[in-house]
C-alpha cells in the first residue's frame, strides 16, 4: 500500500513539475456541517471503532456516524464531551468531572457507565478529561492535573504537581508532558522524569512520535524536536515556519510516513516524512473552519478533522486531486491540455497556465473571451476562441483564422497536413505547408458546426444544435465540399445531436438515444450495442484522443469505459463535483498517461485512473437496532424473530467500514431472491401476511460491487382469526349456532308442521262443517221439500177438499134446482142457491188457498204477474190450479165453471201466456220459475 501511495504522489509530481504541490491543489475532502450531525459546533476528539464506526467528542455529547446516518447520544449531566477513545466494542469519553464508558445494550442503545466515582467513592476533582489513549490492557484517562489507570475493574489515581498538556503512547511507553517540568515516562503506576531541559520549559508539547528511530516532539508555538538517546535537538523541517506562525493544535503521523499537521489559524497540512508541504486545506479552498481541534486515521485512508465548527473527511487515496481558484478569475473551464509541461487552461473569461515555479494561475494577454478547444497540432498549440483560431507560442496569442467560435478541429485521415475546424460560420481548413499554417474557410457550410468526425479521408459528419445532422463530401484538394442533409434517412431527432466515432462506427447521440450510420443502406439506424451499454441519456464526454471512453448520464454519473462488452467500469463518485458542473460542456481530457482531467467551475479535478483498480470496500451489513411497532426489542441474528400481525417493523443496518455504499434488501418467503434499492440505513415493513420470511440485506456500490448477504428471519404470526385457539374457538361456535340453527330449524319445521295439521284440521273442521251445513241445508232442504210435499198434499187436499165442496154443493144446487117447485117459499129458495153460490166462490177460501200455493211455490203469482201483467184475478187462479197438477174436471168446480167453458178459458190463457199451440200450458206453469 505505501509502495502504491508513493507512485501516486511521483505520477502528481511529475505531473506538476515542481517541487510541491501548490495550497490549491487539495485532495477530495467532504465537509459535515453542523447541520448535517445535529449536535455542538465544536468537536475536540475523534476516535474509531473496531467496527468502523466514528464517535467524536462534541460540545453538546457524543456523536456517532456509520458512514450513511449520524447518531447522538448525551452524557446524564448534558456536559460538554471532551476526549472519546473506542476500544474492545467500548467507547470511553471524559467530560468535566466525568469520565467512563459507553455500551451497547442488546436493543442497540448506548448506555453510559460511569467510572469517575469508583474509587472509594470520592468525589472526582473539579477538572475536564482531555484525553484517552489504550495502554496494555489498562485505559488512561487524562486531565490537566492527574491520570487515572482504569485496569481490571480498578483506578488508580496517578498525581503530578505540575500541569499535564499531553499524553503519548510509542511503541508501548507512555509519555507524559508537562507545561513546566519536562515529559515523564510512566512505569507501572509512577510517573517518572524523561527529558527535562529549558528548550521545553513552558512550551505546550502536542505530540510525542516516532521518526527515524527518533522520538519526534512537535510543540504549539516553537516548532519540531527530535529527541534520541538523551540528546534533544531542535528539527526544522520546511513545515515549521509555517506550524509556528498558525500555532499546531493537533499532529498525525500517517502509515505511510506522511505527516498531518492541524493548526489553530490555517488549517491542515500534509508533508511527507521530510517535513515538505504536499497539501494544504483550509477555508480559503473549502474546509468549513481553520482550527483543528482533533486529527484521525479512518478506514480506506480516511484523514477525519474535528474542526471548530464541523467535521471533515479527507481523502488520502488520492485517487482524484481537485484544483480550485479561489480568485474567481478563472470562471467555467472548457478544455485543459499538458502542452510542453505547462498545463493550459481554457474557460469562458480566456486562456490561462498554471506557471511551472509557484503553479500559481497566470492569465494569458488578450485572451479573454471564450475559449472552447485546445489541442496541440504538428507541434503548435492551437486554441479555439470566440473571437477565432489562435496559436500559443511564448505563451502570447497569434491569430490564423478569424472564423469566429472554434469548437473542434479534426485531422483528416491518411493526411499528415491537412486538418478540417467546425466554428460558429462552417467549416474551414487548415494546410500546413513549410512550416506556414494555410487556411481557407469553405464554402458551402455556414451553419454553426460544434460536432465533427471523419468517415474517411473525403468525407466527415457534422451537426448543429438545431437544424441536424449532415455528410460533408471533400473534394481531392480540400478545396470546395459537398453537404447533404440526412435529417429524414432515420434520424430520431434534429435536436442536440452530437456526432461520435466509436470503435471506427459513426454513432450519433439525440435527444432519443443513440444511432449510427449503415452505409449498405445509406441510412441511420438504432444503436443497439450502445443504448444497452451506455443508456439513451448518457453522453460521451471524453476527447477522441483519450484512452478511454468517459460518458455522463442524466443523473450526472460519469464512468471509464475501458471495454463496451465489460462491466468493470469505472465510475467517479459525483460527490466530489457536486454543483460544479460546466452543464452540456463536460469535458474529460488525457493530460498524462492515467491522468485525466475533469473541467468544472473554477477549475477541475485530476482523476488517476491506475488507483480506481481497487474497488472500494464493501463489508456485509450488520443489524443495529430493530423495532416492531415503535418498540425496541434485542438483537438475537441466529434467531428467530417472532412479530405480531398487523405489526410493522424497522431494522436499521450499518456497514461502517464500508465507502461508497448503499443497501439493498430482499424479503423472500420462496427462493427467489428480488434485490430493491434502500432509500437510506433504515428499512420499515408493515401489512406483512403471517408466515415465515427471511430479510436478506446487503452492501453494494455504483460500481456493481455487492457483500455478503446478512439475513434475518422473521416469523409473522397469524391474525386472532387464524389461530387455532381461535379455529376452535370458531368450531365451537359454528358447532353451536349450526346446533341452535338447526334446533331453530327443527323448532320451526314443527310450528310450520303445527300449524299445517292446525290449518288442516281447521280445513277439516272447516269442511264438516261446510259438510254438515251442508247436510243441514240437505235436511232443511229436504225437510222443506217434505214440508213443501205436504203442504203441497195439504193444499191438493184443500183444493181436493173444496172440489169435492163446490162438487157438493152444486149437486145440492142442482137438486134444489130440481125441486124448485118444492119449496113453497121462493125467497127461501133463492136465498139457499145465494148462499151455496157464495160458498162455492168464497174469497176468503181462495185468499188461504192462494197464502198456502205461495208456501209452496214462492211468489209464483208475483213473477207471473210481473212477467205477464195482462192476467185477471180468474186467470192466475186457473194458473194455480194447473200449477198443482189438478185436471180440468178439478178445476172446473173450483172455478164454478162448466168443463167446457174451462176450456175455453184455458185456451184463451195460453193465448194470453203468449205460447205456441204445440207448446203445453200445463208444462209451462209447472216449470214456471
Amino acid at each position: 500500500m505505501i509502495a502504491s501511495l508513493k507512485s501516486n504522489f511521483i505520477l502528481i509530481l511529475v505531473l506538476l513539475f515542481c517541487s510541491k504541490i501548490h495550497a490549491q491543489y487539495t485532495p477530495f475532502f467532504q465537509n459535515y456541517s453542523l447541520t448535517e450531525f445535529n449536535a455542538g459546533n465544536r468537536n475536540w476528539d475523534i476516535s474509531f471503532a473496531q467496527n468502523g464506526k466514528l464517535y467524536v467528542a462534541n460540545d453538546k455529547g457524543l456523536v456517532e456516524f456509520d458512514g450513511l446516518k449520524w447518531g447522538f447520544y448525551q452524557l446524564p449531566n448534558k456536559t460538554i464531551v471532551r476526549s472519546v477513545l473506542a476500544h474492545k466494542g467500548l467507547i470511553y469519553t471524559g467530560s468535566y468531572k466525568e469520565f467512563g464508558y459507553w455500551k451497547k445494550n442488546d436493543k442497540g442503545q448506548l448506555i453510559y457507565t460511569s467510572l469517575s466515582s469508583f474509587q472509594d467513592k470520592k468525589e472526582p476533582s473539579d477538572d475536564e478529561f482531555w484525553q484517552i489513549l489504550h495502554y496494555n490492557n489498562a485505559i488512561l484517562f487524562r486531565s490537566f492535573t492527574k491520570l487515572y489507570k482504569y485496569e481490571d475493574e480498578e483506578i488508580i489515581e496517578i498525581k503530578l504537581e505540575s500541569t499535564i498538556i499531553s499524553c503519548d503512547v510509542v511503541d508501548n511507553d507512555v509519555y507524559v508532558s508537562t507545561l513546566k517540568d519536562g515529559i515523564f515516562h510512566l512505569e507501572g503506576n509512577n510517573l517518572i522524569p524523561f527529558i527535562n531541559t529549558v528548550a521545553l520549559y513552558d512550551s505546550k508539547v502536542i505530540s510525542i512520535s516516532k521518526l527515524n528511530n527518533k522520538l519526534l516532539i512537535t510543540t504549539a508555538l516553537n516548532g519540531c524536536y527530535l529527541y534520541n538517546k538523551g540528546k534533544l535537538e531542535v528539527w526544522n523541517p520546511p513545515i515549521n515556519k509555517t506550524i509556528k506562525e498558525h500555532q499546531l493544535n493537533n499532529f498525525l503521523e500517517l502509515k505511510n510516513g506522511n505527516m498531518v499537521f492541524g493548526t489553530i489559524k490555517n488549517g491542515i497540512y500534509i508533508t511527507n516524512n521530510s517535513g515538505e508541504i504536499l497539501y494544504h486545506v483550509n477555508k480559503e479552498n473549502g474546509l468549513l473552519n481553520n482550527t483543528v481541534l482533533s486529527l484521525e486515521l479512518g478506514s480506506n485512508n480516511k484523514l477525519w478533522t474535528g474542526l471548530d465548527n464541523g467535521i471533515s473527511s479527507i481523502d488520502l487515496n488520492y485517487n482524484y486531486v481537485l484544483y480550485k481558484d479561489n480568485s474567481g478569475k478563472l470562471g467555467a473551464v472548457y478544455d485543459i491540455i499538458n502542452y510542453k509541461n505547462i498545463i493550459y487552461i481554457g474557460s469562458n473569461t480566456g486562456l490561462f497556465y498554471l506557471d511551472n515555479n509557484d503553479n500559481k494561475l497566470k492569465f494569458i494577454e488578450d485572451s479573454q473571451g471564450q475559449v472552447w478547444d485546445l489541442k496541440e497540432i504538428n507541434g503548435d498549440l492551437f486554441c479555439g476562441h470566440n473571437d477565432g483560431t489562435f496559436l500559443v507560442k511564448d505563451k502570447k496569442l497569434k491569430k490564423i483564422s478569424s472564423s469566429t467560435g472554434g469548437w473542434v478541429i479534426k485531422k483528416v485521415p491518411k493526411q499528415d497536413n491537412i486538418y478540417i475546424q467546425g466554428t460558429y460560420t462552417g467549416l474551414v481548413r487548415y494546410k500546413y505547408v513549410n512550416g506556414n499554417w494555410d487556411v481557407k474557410a469553405l464554402e458551402g457550410s455556414t451553419i454553426p458546426i460544434k460536432f465533427l468526425e471523419f468517415e474517411d479521408q473525403y468525407t466527415a459528419w457534422v451537426a448543429h444544435a438545431y437544424k441536424g445532422l449532415f455528410r460533408v463530401k471533400f473534394d481531392k484538394d480540400y478545396e470546395n465540399i459537398k453537404v447533404e442533409n440526412y435529417k429524414n434517412k432515420g434520424l430520431w431527432s434534429d435536436f442536440n445531436v452530437r456526432v461520435h466515432n466509436v470503435k471506427n462506427d459513426i454513432c450519433f447521440k439525440t435527444n432519443e438515444g443513440w444511432q449510427k450510420y449503415e452505409a449498405l443502406i445509406d441510412s441511420i439506424v438504432p444503436n443497439t450495442l450502445l443504448n444497452k451499454t451506455f443508456g439513451k441519456d448518457t453522453n460521451i464526454i471524453s476527447k477522441p484522443n483519450t484512452d478511454i471512453l468517459v460518458t455522463k448520464n442524466i443523473k450526472d454519473k460519469i464512468s471509464f469505459i475501458s471495454s463496451l462488452s465489460s462491466n468493470n467500469n469505472l465510475e467517479l463518485p459525483n460527490k466530489i463535483f457536486q454543483k460544479r458542473l460546466v452543464v452540456d460542456a463536460e469535458n474529460v481530457s488525457q493530460i498524462k498517461d492515467s491522468i485525466y482531467t475533469l473541467n468544472l467551475y473554477d477549475g477541475f479535478v485530476l482523476i488517476n485512473k491506475n488507483n480506481y483498480s481497487k474497488r472500494d470496500t464493501l463489508q456485509k451489513p450488520n443489524i443495529e437496532r430493530i423495532e416492531v411497532g415503535k418498540n425496541l426489542v434485542s438483537i438475537n441474528p441466529e434467531g428467530v424473530y417472532e412479530l405480531p400481525y398487523n405489526k410493522s417493523i424497522s431494522i436499521s443496518i450499518a456497514s461502517p467500514n464500508s465507502s461508497n455504499h448503499y443497501f439493498e434488501y430482499a424479503l423472500t418467503n420462496s427462493d427467489t431472491l428480488n434485490w430493491l434499492k434502500m432509500d437510506n440505513e433504515k428499512l420499515e415493513l408493515s401489512s406483512l401476511s403471517n408466515g415465515d420470511y427471511t430479510l436478506h440485506f446487503r452492501t453494494a456500490n455504483l460500481l456493481g460491487d455487492i457483500s455478503s448477504k446478512k439475513d434475518l428471519n422473521l416469523s409473522v404470526a397469524p391474525p386472532w382469526y387464524k389461530h387455532r385457539l381461535f379455529y376452535f374457538l370458531l368450531a365451537l361456535l359454528i358447532s353451536s349456532i349450526t346446533y341452535t340453527l338447526h334446533k331453530r330449524k327443527i323448532n320451526k319445521e314443527q310450528k310450520v308442521l303445527h300449524n299445517k295439521l292446525i290449518r288442516e284440521q281447521e280445513i277439516l273442521l272447516k269442511e264438516k262443517a261446510i259438510e254438515n251445513d251442508k247436510k243441514i241445508v240437505q235436511l232443511k232442504n229436504d225437510s222443506l221439500k217434505n214440508e213443501i210435499k205436504l203442504k203441497s198434499k195439504q193444499l191438493a187436499n184443500t183444493a181436493i177438499a173444496l172440489v169435492k165442496k163446490n162438487e157438493s154443493m152444486l149437486e145440492i144446487k142442482s137438486e134444489l134446482v130440481k125441486n124448485k117447485t118444492g119449496f113453497d117459499n121462493i125467497l127461501m129458495y133463492k136465498r139457499l142457491l145465494r148462499k151455496i153460490d157464495n160458498s162455492i166462490g168464497h174469497e176468503d177460501e181462495w185468499e188461504i188457498f192462494e197464502y198456502n200455493f205461495n208456501q209452496v211455490h214462492e211468489e209464483f203469482f208475483n213473477q207471473l204477474k210481473t212477467k205477464h201483467p195482462q192476467l185477471t184475478h180468474k186467470d192466475l187462479k186457473i194458473c194455480a190450479y194447473i200449477k198443482m197438477n189438478l185436471l180440468t174436471k178439478e178445476i172446473a168446480p173450483l172455478m164454478n165453471v162448466s168443463i167446457r167453458g174451462l176450456e175455453t178459458h184455458r185456451y184463451r190463457l195460453k193465448r194470453k201466456l203468449n205460447l205456441e199451440n204445440d207448446k203445453s200450458l200445463a208444462d209451462y206453469l209447472r216449470n214456471f220459475k
